[in-house]
């Protein structure tokens, strides 16, 4: 073992006992009192309890025991961990990879032994709204509209069940098209419309994908409504669905409270999912006794104190809250780092124009649990509470396997985004296990050891360690701060070395897209990034010259919401750092009289933000003016006048920006000029129109300095 795997003891990480010996060199029979004990220890580790070499003054830690015994029966079901793609557009960007860089980042995510190892992957039913990052195209924009090629979470979906076919499958909607609610912002009024909408995605996954959907949703994080949730299970039912779970209601724990009292709510419901619990529950949520999960949490920026957050509620999560599966967003931070939440999944993949991928820290913790458990392992019936701070939870798969997860997590290095949490204290402790039962058979344990360290950057992540003698069914581990220990009779964990992706570089200073192809794999260009409205590849047949492959707008009623999407629909590209740039870009509107279309630069917003974008906005409209305003709304008016454009025409629109003055030319003519800009000082290239309105755009081009 190198120097990166000793301990201060010389015995390993944290001093844990080598071969057996320490408190596990004793044995379970005539333990003698504990004083007793502890002197015996610390005299055959030579006095070494603590920092500084061994022998030289060092200080015993204090000690605990903890009993593992499945004699008296098993504790509840564990149901896996896992992490969510969508709420929304966070796996944008990944679909543009290059092999082999896309196959890596997904074997990271999905591949079983190898990286995090995912047992569930939940994915947003896309709505055409804002979801957080982004829009994602729904199956049925419109009510006579079904399309099951649109996006990207198919395509994942497959790639994960391609390495791992045992991985739980979740749909869950964060908005929903314009049609559902006939008029209104709601989706309940109309309960089985919304039921049929929900389902015929169900259906469309299996019949076009071969996907078997396992567990869907209500709305994310907002009201949940009992009628709908009872006729979205009795449609179920009706078509032989009835494997297919429901999970209600992705928001706070207050359904549990109509669930005691409704029996027909309770029957429809198999999971109760909270979102960012805290690691606790509630008394109504055991009432049910129903699956407990936590089924949206970490949102936390994948650094080590992302890491600590994470390994904390892993753990936590079920030790104190009963919950038994766990869910990140996001999966893969692989979206404009400077959009809402940049850098909150478990990896990071946001160049794919350089190949070049980061697999962050929290990948390594997910391992620690994942690698050595599956849906359907029972957790011991044990308190898991460390005596000394932290936590611990065991697991059994009923045929003698055993795996114990310890966390040392300190406060402030395990913070997530939300809720607020209360301080705690975790001190360098000395943890003895006594495994009873048929675990007393137990003789060596797997050791995979992570330390998170915050003062150097130079992190211990997933480092197998020498297997861990037991002597007796007794073994001891000497604990420091801010440690992750696996202890397992599996050997099958695996630390992947894949080859060094590239190195990072910018978005290209110089890029075009003519959007010239006739069967693209998805339904979204590369790097364009919707934050209102649906932007798709189209097939212009009525053009006979150079427009007949354009890229279109297709959301025509503003969708039920689930933040305040714009009343403008607009995709961003590019660098958010950009300051000088020209964007150059066909444009033809197709909504006769009020129909309109911009291009910009500097845009400075996006995502759940989206409506305070600022800007310079070069916008043409179809009674023949144009404007240039300062934001997205078109409040600050920079300039105005007439252009002659006309809808069902095509035109093209060149917006150059230098410095602090903005000019725009129509069809390589001046239009304006000289209009002086003073802020934002950068941001992206961006396209859209006046409205939820059909329009296309084509030869797009971006060159920045």
């Amino acid at each position: 073992m190198g120097t990166e795997g000793m301990g201060r003891n010389g015995l390993g990480p944290a001093g844990m006992g080598a071969a057996g010996m320490g408190a596990a060199g004793m044995g379970t029979a005539a333990l003698p009192s504990r004083p007793a004990a502890l002197l015996c220890v610390w005299l055959l580790l030579g006095s070494s309890w603590g920092p500084g070499p061994p022998g030289v003054g060092a200080v015993p830690r204090p000690t605990a025991t903890y009993v593992l015994d499945a004699s008296s029966g098993l504790g509840r079901q564990f149901d896996g961990i896992g992490a969510v793609s969508g709420g929304g557009a966070t796996s944008r960007l990944l679909v543009n990879y290059e092999e082999p860089y896309r196959s890596q980042i997904l074997d990271y995510l999905f591949k079983p032994n190898f990286g995090a190892s995912l047992h569930i992957l939940k994915v947003e039913i896309g709505g055409d709204g804002q979801s957080t990052d982004g829009t994602e195209p729904s199956h049925m924009h419109y009510e006579n509209d079904e399309n099951y090629f649109r996006g990207y979470e198919w395509w994942l979906m497959k790639e994960a069940k391609k390495r791992n076919p045992q991985i739980k499958l979740i749909g869950l909607p964060w908005t929903f098209p314009a049609w559902i609610g006939k008029g209104e912002n709601w989706p309940y009024d109309y309960p089985h419309v919304t039921a049929y909408y929900i389902i015929s995605w169900i259906l469309g996954a299996k019949q076009y994908h071969d996907l078997d959907i396992d567990y869907i949703g209500i709305w994310n994080e907002r009201a949940f409504n009992s009628k709908y949730i009872k006729v979205l299970r009795q449609s179920l039912d009706r078509l032989g669905l009835r494997n297919i779970g429901i999970i209600a209601a992705d928001g706070d724990w207050n359904i549990s409270k109509e669930m005691v009292v409704d029996p027909y709510l309770n029957d429809a419901v198999q999971v109760v999912g909270a979102h960012y619990p805290g690691t606790k529950t509630v008394p109504n949520a055991l009432l049910t006794q129903k699956k407990l999960w936590s089924s949206e949490d970490y949102s936390t920026f994948n650094d080590e104190v992302g890491a600590g957050c994470w390994a904390r509620i892993l753990n936590q999560n079920y030790v104190n809250g009963n919950m038994t599966s766990t869910i990140a967003w996001n999966l893969v931070a692989s979206y404009y780092e400077d959009l809402p939440f940049g850098r909150c999944g478990l990896m990071t993949a946001q160049e794919p124009w350089s190949g070049h991928y980061k697999v962050e820290a929290p990948i390594w913790i997910t391992a620690h649990t994942t690698q050595f458990t599956q849906p359907g392992w029972s957790y011991l019936q044990v308190d898991g509470h460390l005596e000394g701070g932290g936590s611990f939870v065991a697991l059994t798969d009923g045929l003698g396997n055993l795996t114990i997860i310890i966390e040392t997590m300190t406060h402030n290095h395990s913070q997530c985004i939300r809720p607020p949490l209360p301080h705690f204290n975790v001190s360098p402790q000395r943890a003895t296990f006594y495994l009873k039962g048929s675990f007393y058979l137990v003789e060596t344990l797997q050791v995979w050891y992570s330390r998170l360290d915050f003062e150097s950057a130079n992190s211990i992540l997933f480092k197998q360690l020498q297997p861990l003698d037991v002597w007796r069914g007794s073994f001891s581990i000497d604990l420091d701060v801010d440690e992750v220990y696996t202890l397992t009779t599996l050997k099958t964990g695996r630390k992947c070395s894949c080859p060094e992706p590239p190195p990072p570089q910018p978005f290209p200073s110089n890029y075009k897209d003519d959007f010239n192809i006739r069967n693209p794999p998805f339904s979204e260009a590369p790097n364009f990034a919707d934050q209102t409205g649906v932007f798709e590849y189209f097939i212009n047949g009525s053009d006979p010259g150079d427009h007949v492959f354009t890229l279109r707008q297709v959301v025509v009623q503003r969708p039920i919401t689930w933040v305040s999407d714009a009343d403008q629909t607009i995709s961003i590209i590019g660098n958010f750092h950009w300051v000088n740039l020209t964007v150059t870009c066909d444009i033809y509107i197709e909504k006769q009289d009020d129909g309109g279309v911009f291009i910009a630069g500097r845009v400075d917003n996006g995502g759940i933000y989206v409506r305070r974008t600022k800007g310079v906005f070069f916008w043409v409209y179809a009674d023949g003016t144009y404007r240039v305003t300062g934001d997205l709304a078109g409040e600050e008016v920079l300039m105005k006048g007439l252009s002659g454009v006309r809808a069902n025409a095509w035109h093209t629109l060149t917006l150059n920006i230098q410095g602090a003055s903005a000019s725009g030319l129509l069809n390589g003519y001046p239009l304006w000029e000289n209009v002086t800009i003073s802020k934002p000082s950068n941001g992206w290239a961006a396209i859209g129109t006046r409205s939820f309105e059909f329009a296309q755009f084509d030869n797009f081009h971006v060159e920045a300095s």
